[in-house]
């Protein structure tokens, strides 16, 4: 007779157990690994702390340090060659079905590690028994599996546990999280949210939301919006487990404009990716008439080229030298469309100014503000007294 478990559970009962456990791995990466570890949003009891990484061990096998520097450098080079995991630079299969081999790639590279992997646990269990013999944790799971759940069964189980963050963390959201889905957030990157209902994968499917607020412990923004990962948070600290240190700033905008100082520039700089979020919405029927123009000037073959180049103007996310060409093209021969373009690259340079004092930062937005109400282009004049309207939280 085969050995069927020392729990012997019928096969519905081991399908539940099963995702049970792998929702218990998506958590502990991203409320240790992602939100504690990488990005220092959330502080966890180091109880909670440890069984999480007790739990990875036994799951996943990474490391810890390993994890966190990836994903900072992930954040720092993003969209660029030197970022380890960018379907815009290496390709969306090979992200997709490829991405545990990208971070077992970067894992191996010192510099990477040394210089992101800072303020990670390196204690003694760290030393000795994680990081040395990260590879023995996922056999002890197996042998654990196949005594629980019986030979084949917790073979099964295992194989699929294994394959669960590889798949839906390394593949799908390094990859469909830059590559398809919805943009709350300007971001200088490609991220997207790839669902509103973030529950599959710990609410690590609301990825714009999260580039768009890297040290924010809560993903979701929208009243739509939900962050199972954030669930968890409040009910670990209900039970006084855990500490939300930043959460997304709430934007506040004052009842009528008024003169641009210190508190808007804060304000503006604070909530910089919903500011250029509008910036496109508010100029989004300025650029309609002005294809029309172009259209007529047979600048434009078709309608998904005229969007293509839309999305390269309005979000500056022109990257390949044909994309750079055709914005170009269309700048130099719309005088309009090249001032909405101008203002907004001039816009977001405000808060990238480090150079620059306070007062010199106020005065450029007072001028820039000045300008587009003096534009003539009733779009840009109207954004400009909203921008007048944001004051600090």
């Amino acid at each position: 007779m085969m050995f069927d478990g020392l729990l012997n559970l019928p096969w519905w009962g081991k399908l539940l157990v099963l995702l049970v456990l792998v929702q218990i791995t998506i958590a502990g990466v991203t409320l240790y690994l992602h939100r504690c570890q990488a990005h220092r949003a959330l502080e966890l009891h180091p109880i909670v702390s440890h069984f999480f990484r007790f739990w990875l061990w036994l799951t996943t096998g990474m490391i810890t340090r390993e994890w966190a520097a990836i994903h900072r450098k992930h954040h720092a080079k993003c969209e660029t060659a030197e970022d380890p995991h960018s379907p815009q630079v290496l390709g969306i299969n090979r992200v997709l079905f490829a991405g545990v081999f990208l971070y077992v790639k970067e894992s191996h590279v010192a510099e990477t590690i040394q210089r992101y992997g800072h303020g990670t646990p390196d204690d003694w269990l760290e030393r000795h028994i994680y990081t040395p013999n990260h590879k023995k944790g996922i056999v002890l799971m197996l042998i654990a599996n196949v005594l629980l759940f019986g030979a084949v069964p917790g073979l099964l189980m295992w194989g699929v546990q294994m394959a669960w963050i590889p798949f839906w963390a390394a593949g799908v959201i390094n990859g469909i999280g830059h590559f398809w889905g919805y943009r709350k957030f300007q971001t200088g990157d490609a991220s997207t949210n790839i669902v509103p209902v973030a529950l599959w994968i710990g609410g690590e499917e609301l990825h714009n939301n999260h580039h768009a607020f890297p040290t924010s412990a809560k993903f979701s923004v929208q009243w739509y919006e939900f962050d199972l990962g954030w669930l968890y948070i409040r009910t670990l600290s209900a039970l006084g487990l855990a500490r939300a240190k930043k959460t997304v700033p709430v934007v506040r905008l004052a009842p009528a404009p008024h003169a641009v100082d210190a508190g808007t520039l804060q304000a503006i700089a604070t909530n910089r990716y919903e500011v250029l979020a509008k910036y496109a919405k508010s100029m989004k029927q300025a650029w309609n008439e002005e294809v029309a123009k172009l259209r007529e000037k047979q600048l434009f073959a078709d309608n998904a080229t005229a969007r293509r180049l839309r999305l390269c103007i309005t979000r500056g996310t022109a990257r390949t030298p044909a994309e750079r060409e055709a914005v170009a093209r269309a700048l130099a021969s719309s005088p309009r469309l090249a001032t909405l373009y101008a203002m907004r690259e001039e816009l977001a340079k405000t808060w990238e100014r480090s150079t620059l004092s306070t007062d010199q930062l106020v005065q450029q937005l007072r001028d820039w503000c000045d300008r587009a109400e003096t534009s003539g282009i009733e779009a840009l004049a109207d954004f400009s007294q909203r921008l007048r309207r944001y004051a600090p939280a």
